[in-house]
């Protein structure tokens, strides 16, 4: 039987580590971690960067191409201060995760103590260093003409959502490597996304 403790909302799949700070324990998006709830406070309405961001990738999945910016924040961030400042007061994916495991509250799982510990890093930073290798790789391959360009979503880099994606906004002329990258990092922000809401 696994130890737990008692319930509390998931910090992020989109923040720190936990454990020693450096960029060796920071990724984005980045495993789960006890919830700072604290440090969200001030910032509790930074979830709907979230929404937005799914909500723009219905408008034009180009948009999702934006999510470069919460891979590389994190460790402009920490260079800066030092300390792992957007997983403790800035990211939405935590902000949302901490909203959603507040709503939910002691209804909610608990959480094994495995899970905060940090036993799962090894697995997480796998998991996104594969999906990061295959995005740069199949983007690379398109650019050349080696690959046809992939449009639609996949969960978990392997499963397939091959719906019909709706586009508010169609564009034209766009570089097909362009529109292949954007459905990749939707991809992981919707796989980073639906686990961590699991999880809360």
């Amino acid at each position: 039987m696994p130890d737990y403790v008692e319930p509390l909302s998931v910090d992020a799949l989109w923040c720190s580590h936990g454990g020693a700070s450096g960029p060796e324990n920071l990724i984005a998006p980045c495993p789960i971690a006890a919830s700072k709830e604290k440090n969200m406070k001030n910032n509790k309405s930074l979830y709907l960067i979230t929404v937005a961001f799914f909500g723009l990738a219905f408008v034009n999945i180009h948009f999702s191409i934006l999510g470069i910016l919460c891979m590389t924040l994190p460790f402009v961030l920490l260079v800066r201060d030092k300390k792992k400042t957007w997983c403790q007061g800035y990211c939405p994916w935590a902000s949302l995760f901490s909203t959603v495991g507040g709503k939910w509250g002691k209804k909610g799982r608990r959480i094994p103590k495995s899970f905060l510990k940090g036993d799962l890093n090894p697995y997480v930073l796998g998991y996104f260093g594969i999906a990061l290798f295959i995005t740069v790789m199949s983007t690379l391959r398109v650019a050349i003409g080696s690959m046809s360009a992939v449009l639609y979503p996949r969960f978990l880099i392997f499963l397939p959502l091959a719906v019909d994606f709706p586009q508010l906004i169609e564009l034209t002329g766009t570089a097909p490597w362009v529109t292949h990258l954007s459905y990749r990092l939707f991809s992981m922000m919707m796989t980073t996304t639906v686990l961590g809401l699991a999880l809360s």
